[in-house]
Parts: C-alpha cells; structure tokens; sequence
C-alpha cells in the first residue's frame, strides 16, 4: 500500500484511528447490550460512551502493546486510561480478542466493499457510453490474435460492460457473505456472554450474527471475498490487454489519451505507450496474490489459531486499496480513449476482402457443393490473398469452379459489412436492457 496506487478513502477504512473506533464501537454496544440485559450496571455502559468523541492516542496504545505483547489488551488500558479503571471494569466481559478482532476486520471489508461497488458503477456507466457512441463502429474481430470476422467497437465495450456487471453482482454477493460478526466468547459457545449481546453489537454494526462460530469467524467467507475480488482484478486485466493492443503501432485501432506535456520516453521523443493499461495489468497480479493466501486461511487448527492474522493484515489493506485504485484508473482510461475509426477499417481491408471467407464458404454448401469441396475452393482463393497479396474477391470471380455456381451478384453480395452487424442491437437490448 503505497501513496501511488492509494485513493483517500479506501486508505482510510484501514488507518489505526478507525480500526480503533470500530473496535471501541463493539466494546461500547456490547456493554449496552450488557446492561440491558441486567448483567452489568447501567452506570458503567453509559460511561464507557463518554470516549466516544475522545481520538485515541494510537502512539499511546502502541507503547502499551510494546509491553503487552497483545493488540487488544493495549486498547483496552488506553481505554481505561480514558473512562476510568472502575467505569471500565466490565468493558470487554466474556468477550474473546477474535469477538473484536474478527468483526471490526468484516466492518472494514463491508465498508471496502462499498467502495469498490461504487467504483464498478462509475466504470459500468463509462463503458455503457462508449459502448453506444461506438455501436456501429465496425473493427475487425481476432481469433487467436489473427484477423477473423467484422465486429463492432461497441460490441467490444459492451462485451467489457457486461463483464464488469457480472463483477456487480460478485462484489454484492461477497459483500452479503462477509457482513457477519460474533461476539461469542472463548471457542464461540458462548458460555460466559449472552447470544443477545452479539445480536445487539450486530445490528448496530449493519452485520448479521455468525450462525455458528469457533472463537473465530469461519474463513471460508473471507476467501470467498478476495476470490471476488481476483476475478474482478482479472477483468480490469482483459480490458487493459486489449486496450493494450489495440494501442501497437502497427495496429493503432485506439490509445489511451495522451495529453499536453505527456512525455512517452526519456530517450525517445516519438513514443506514446499504453502506460495506464501496463500499470493496471500489474496491479492486477498483485490484487490476485491476495486470493491463494485467503484460500489457505480457511484451514485453521481446531477452535482457533492465528496462522491467518498476519496474512489478513496485509490483504485486506492491500487488495482492497489496490483494486480501488485500478477500478478508477481503468474509469479514466475508458472516459477518455482516442478511438480511430478510419484505422479499423484500413486494418479490416488490410487482407482485401479475406475475412468475408466464411461467407463464401457457406454459400457454396448451400447451392449444393459439399462442405470438404467448398471449403477447398474457398481456401486457395484465401491462400492467394496471405501469400501473393491477391484481392480476395477478384480471385473468387475467376475461380471458374467457384463461378459454376454461384453468380457473381452472389459473389458480391458476400461482401457487405452490414451483414456482419445486423444483430447488433439485439445484443445491445440483452446487455443493456
């Protein structure tokens, strides 16, 4: 987590000053929950409540826990330090460090989560419109990196959207799955706090109860969590990639906007690279190395161990900033990238007509040739256009087999654009609609 690649507010969910107010908060309602229940007195919860406008002193705490050895024991001193030793006797009663652990770390996901939905809205809602202002746009499509068949721009961005909303979904899913808390007490059996508490820490904190816990949350969630997010990591990646080509000086189908005093090399002037979609690339290795780690988290000994603590400590910050960060970079990219239309079509006609072959392949089956015949005839017409830059449609109108059968208005017919783009809006309804 470097400045760099770090945007304000997602930093901020994961500071010590709020990791320390969430885990005040917990304290403070469980007591609540405490003294309504007649467990502990009503004076003392009310107390505790007096910190809440105080900053903690996240120096102050880091000293103490040099002594302690223990995170949590550290804040609670502080906090005594604050409410008073005898108000603060009852803070934290039948409560296990994971209950404060464990469900601050699911409020700050929720809360990333948030975040990163947001940010795959505003993404959504950039390539929705580049999507329409470039609907008709046509491009040639590639298999296998090789030219294949007539696209269209637009489809390409709203093959992107349809993607990205799919993510929607996965980071709403994920966001439901992590939204849960426990305060249960030492291996979760709840034998020295009532289940009512936890139910009132819960609500007030927006989550649900963890249905059944050990003296840890179960991790299957949190690696169900940063799964998600390495998918949606993934698909920053496949736009990027194609962006990425399409940039190539030999290609320059589209470039990510280069502004005034942008230089592109120290050594040399001419360049322009794609150095938003190479950034992105990279933070997307980075945000689907948290997903293994998360994978191993759920296999932890028995009630509880801690194998899983130094590794959320570092993930959680780091996924989830990182994806924010290329979620809006990936925004400015799309918002603003230079789209050469004239350039499609050059590239497109670079092979005179070859990419219609499929076309002419399939109107000589249908006038009655056999489809190993018609696919030999169609291929040495091809083969002349890669090896001696012939024009396809010229060497199919002298092809006397070829001409046998079909007529030459057939011929010609096979090679309208249009007939590439025809359903162009019905697949604009699926997606968009």
């Amino acid at each position: 987590m470097i400045p760099r690649y770090s945007r304000p507010d997602m930093v901020k969910i994961w500071s010590p000053e709020t990791k320390f107010r969430i885990w005040f908060e917990i304290e403070a309602h469980a007591c609540d929950a405490m003294a309504e229940i007649g467990v502990i007195p009503e004076e003392n919860a009310k107390a505790v409540w007096e910190a809440k406008d105080f900053e903690f002193d996240v120096a102050r705490i880091n000293e103490i826990e040099a002594v302690t050895k223990h995170d949590v024991i550290a804040f609670l001193s502080h906090l005594a330090e604050i409410v008073g030793s005898d108000q603060a006797r009852f803070v934290h009663q039948g409560m296990t460090s994971s209950d404060v652990l464990d469900t601050c770390f699911n409020v700050q996901l929720v809360k990333a989560a948030d975040i990163l939905i947001a940010d795959v809205q505003a993404l959504l809602a950039a390539l929705k419109r580049r999507a329409f202002e470039h609907k008709d746009t046509v491009r040639i499509g590639r298999s296998h990196g090789i030219h294949a068949e007539p696209t269209t721009m637009g489809l390409t961005f709203a093959r992107f959207y349809a993607e990205m909303d799919r993510n929607r979904e996965r980071l709403i899913a994920a966001r439901a799955e992590i939204a849960t808390g426990a305060v249960s007490g030492a291996m979760g059996t709840f034998a020295n706090i009532d289940p009512y508490v936890e139910e009132h820490v819960c609500k007030k904190l927006g989550l649900k109860p963890e249905p059944i816990s050990t003296q840890v949350i179960p991790r299957d969630r949190h690696a169900a969590f940063f799964a998600a997010l390495g998918v949606v990591s993934s698909s920053i990646e496949n736009v990027a990639t194609e962006i990425r080509h399409m940039q190539r000086t030999e290609v320059l189908e589209a470039e990510e906007f280069f502004s005034k005093g942008q230089k592109g090399s120290s050594a040399m002037p001419h360049k322009r690279n794609p150095v938003l979609t190479e950034n992105l690339t990279g933070l997307a290795r980075l945000v689907r190395a948290a997903v293994i780690p998360a994978l191993e988290n759920v296999a932890l000994w028995h009630e509880r161990d801690i194998s899983h603590s130094s590794v959320e400590r570092n993930i959680g910050p780091d996924a989830t900033v990182t994806l924010d960060f290329a979620l809006s970079r990936l925004t400015q990219v799309i918002d603003k990238l230079v789209v050469y239309p004239e350039k499609m079509l050059n590239n497109m006609n670079k092979f005179r007509g070859l990419v219609m072959s499929q076309r002419i392949l399939l109107a000589l089956t249908q006038a009655g040739v056999s489809r190993e015949d018609s696919y030999r005839l169609v291929q040495r017409n091809a083969m002349k256009v890669w090896e001696e830059d012939k024009d396809f449609q010229t060497e199919l109108l002298a092809d006397k087999e070829v001409m046998g059968v079909l007529s030459e208005a057939e011929v010609l017919e096979k090679f309208d654009i249009g007939y590439h783009t025809k359903h162009v809006n019905t697949i604009f309804k699926r997606v968009f609609e």
